[in-house]
């Protein structure tokens, strides 16, 4: 038997985000999240989609253990720029509805942040820098909750292949799908580091140009900030392909 596939529902975040734009509302709630009736189980199931089809591998068809889903969950902010969680249609993006923006994750413009930072939405030099600096802690405190469930996943894959190496009725569409949530779990892995490292680069780019275009005491804390996040991302690289490659690789946990 084929496993069930449940997919997402593409026209109900449509239908909200009109609700939305009629009632002049947000969809984004306290701690920069969705409303939680905007919400369901799969709503990022996107993401290792995303990674396995940008790398030119398979996707699979079985559903999310509690684990793989939580990963995609906690990785759709650490590969979203910053500064889009505030967007009045973020519940397009959240649900990957949105192509232009899947497609714009992969571009890279180290010049970008900084660009908002100094746009009209902070006044301010403190405005700049306040936001840097809380951009940045909020990168570092949602690395942790990421790294230790992708362990958790990394580990849960090597004993899935240990297993599938045992069991002779598996048929074939399940040994190919089995390999590509593999495939895909490492790649969302890969893809937030890889994000991490990008964003890292923006960081910097923000606060060398703001160094010299407004120069204030507070860069030094702001400095601070970040070589730390550059630290706790050169700690948790736990898959061999921090950035991506033709074909997914398994994934292999990092000695500490």
């Amino acid at each position: 038997m084929s496993p069930e596939v449940r997919p997402l529902r593409a026209t109900a975040p449509f239908a909200i985000v009109a609700l939305l734009s009629l009632g002049g509302c947000t969809s984004i709630g306290d701690f920069g999240r969705l409303q939680q009736p905007l919400v369901n189980d799969d709503i990022h199931a996107w993401v290792g989609q995303e990674a396995a089809a940008h790398a030119g591998g398979p996707v699979s068809l079985n559903n999310l253990t509690d684990d793989e889903r939580a990963l995609r969950d906690l990785a759709f902010p650490l590969i979203e720029p910053p500064y889009d969680r505030q967007r009045w249609d973020a519940v397009v993006l959240e649900y990957g509805q949105n192509r232009v923006f899947r497609r714009s994750l992969w571009a890279f413009d180290p010049a970008a942040y900084y660009a908002h930072l100094v746009g009209p939405f902070h006044r301010s030099s403190s405005a700049r820098y306040n936001q840097l600096i809380d951009d940045m802690r909020n990168d570092i405190a949602r690395i942790d909750p990421f790294f230790a469930t992708a362990r958790r996943v990394v580990d849960i894959d090597q004993r899935r292949e240990k297993s599938m190496q045992l069991i002779s009725t598996l048929s074939p569409p399940e040994r190919i799908s089995a390999m590509a949530r593999v495939g895909e779990n490492s790649l969302t892995i890969a893809w937030v580091h890889h994000s991490l490292t990008e964003r890292c680069a923006s960081y910097r780019y923000a606060l060398e140009h703001l160094t010299v275009a407004e120069p204030m005491p507070v860069a030094a804390e702001a400095e601070r900030i970040l070589n730390e996040l550059q630290q706790q991302i050169a700690g948790n690289q736990i898959v061999p392909l921090p950035r991506f490659a033709a074909l997914a690789a398994p994934a292999v946990v990092a000695e500490k």
